[in-house]
């Protein structure tokens, strides 16, 4: 469907044959970024990975940020973080549990502070808290789903001052860069003090990399100042807490709703875990069913249903239509993930197509992309996952979930959603827990 956003062209992609020859067939054409005032303001000029234009830069500082934060070795390299922060956030539950009046754990909370917690000690090296870190990112998803019209009517940008959106989002970013300036000021700091330096990357988190590429500016043609850096810091904050946090909340909100679906993932957890208290990241290579669960949950709650826009290069021929160059692309991956051509009662919440299916998340199969797909798809899927599967199995192997009653069990089996770049619950799931073992 072509459609005219002011002086904006927008194709609007809802099937996978129409997916497949923009993010695979024609990925060359369509793989550059449209401007953004937004990212502008909160990327520093869109100079990092998921904003910036295609090109040398682009893909300059991707591969940094794949090398050096997301690759499969990176990634297991932070493995005792995430196994930590699990039983930090497990133990929260369990002294819930031993108040003299129960109440109910706030989810929405607890797995937010969980994913901030492990994404922060990876990213820059320990814990930060809500107001220094997580509202103000809870602002910018906010304000990155808001429309702007002055990008698609570019004399009309002067309503981005009068309404106050402009104002609202230099507010949130000024506190992100101070927030980001004294983190980085800290790690030069230690770095100053640290005789060894260059040892090994393996232990360091990103800012330190960052700063040793800085320093030795042998692995790129351009220097990584502080804004760069502050920039790809924000890309990995954006894409690593929000997503993922949307994700755990979508899978307990409908485990409490499907209690069978829980009952069969807790016998398969417990099965694989035995007496153990905590599952290791070993056991999950254990669990089939914990993997169709979350399968099911991207596919039924994509974290993002309309994929980041794109913007194509030079006109190109797209399933025998012409399209122009200039054209912005805009792939509803909600739409394709819950058609009833590639899927059987695909608005019901049923893992178990997945046990037998060969359909996977990694953006080969184009009946479910929720993390895009091409050369703009996210590089993160790695990391994202594992959090999502730590996390699940160890909070349904520990403890028996049920809703509370009253208002509270409404809002438990609400699934309104919010606005904005991620989609979360419009209210917090609130849920009773008691102790397994």
């Amino acid at each position: 469907m072509l459609l005219h956003f002011g002086n904006v062209p927008m194709l609007v992609v809802s099937t996978a044959e129409a997916a497949r020859e923009v993010l695979k067939s024609l990925d060359h054409v369509f793989c550059n970024r449209p401007h953004r005032k937004m990212f502008d303001i909160f990327w520093y000029g869109s100079t990092d990975v998921a904003s910036a234009p295609y090109g040398h830069y682009w893909r300059q500082v991707k591969s940094i940020c794949v090398l050096h934060l997301l690759s499969g070795k990176k990634v297991q390299s932070f493995r005792r973080v995430r196994e930590e922060e699990v039983v930090l956030m497990i133990e929260k539950v369990r002294k819930s549990c031993c108040d003299s009046k129960l109440k109910p754990v706030n989810l929405t909370d607890l797995l937010s502070e969980v994913t901030n917690d492990i994404v922060c000690r990876c990213v820059i090296g320990r814990r930060y808290g809500a107001s220094e870190l997580r509202r103000p990112m809870s602002e910018l998803e906010e304000l990155l789903g808001a429309s702007v019209l002055g990008d698609y009517v570019p004399w009309l940008d002067w309503l981005g001052r009068v309404n106050g959106v402009y104002g609202r989002a230099k507010r949130a970013a000024k506190h992100l860069d101070e927030f980001l300036d004294e983190v980085v000021d800290e790690h030069v700091s230690k770095r100053g003090h640290d005789d060894d330096d260059d040892g090994d990357e393996g232990q360091n988190d990103f800012v330190d990399i960052l700063l040793r590429i800085q320093k030795t500016s042998s692995t790129t043609e351009f220097q990584i100042d502080r804004t760069i850096m502050k920039a790809l810091v924000m890309d990995m904050f954006g894409a690593g807490t929000d997503t993922t946090l949307a994700v755990l909340e979508w899978a307990m909100t409908e485990l409490l709703r499907h209690p069978n679906v829980m009952q069969k993932l807790r016998d398969e957890v417990r099965g694989v875990a035995g007496d153990r208290t905590h599952i290791t990241e070993e056991d999950l290579n254990h669990m089939p069913y914990l993997k169709a669960v979350i399968k099911e949950i991207l596919r039924l709650h994509p974290p993002s249903p309309i994929l980041i826009p794109r913007e194509s290069m030079q006109d190109a021929k797209v399933l025998g239509y012409d399209i122009a160059a200039g054209t912005q692309v805009l792939v509803n991956a909600w739409a394709i993930s819950t058609d009833p051509s590639y899927w059987d009662q695909p608005l019901e919440f049923q893992p178990e197509r997945f046990l037998k299916s060969a359909i996977d998340i990694k953006g080969h199969d184009f009946q479910l992309i929720p993390f895009g797909a091409g050369r703009r798809g996210c590089p993160g899927i790695a990391f994202a996952m594992i959090v999502n599967e730590l996390v699940l199995a160890n909070i349904v192997h520990q403890f028996h979930w049920e809703v509370p009653g009253g208002v509270l069990r409404d809002q438990a089996f609400d699934i309104s959603e919010t606005t904005g770049l991620t989609v979360h619950r419009k209210f917090p799931l609130l849920a009773l827990a008691s102790p397994h073992m």
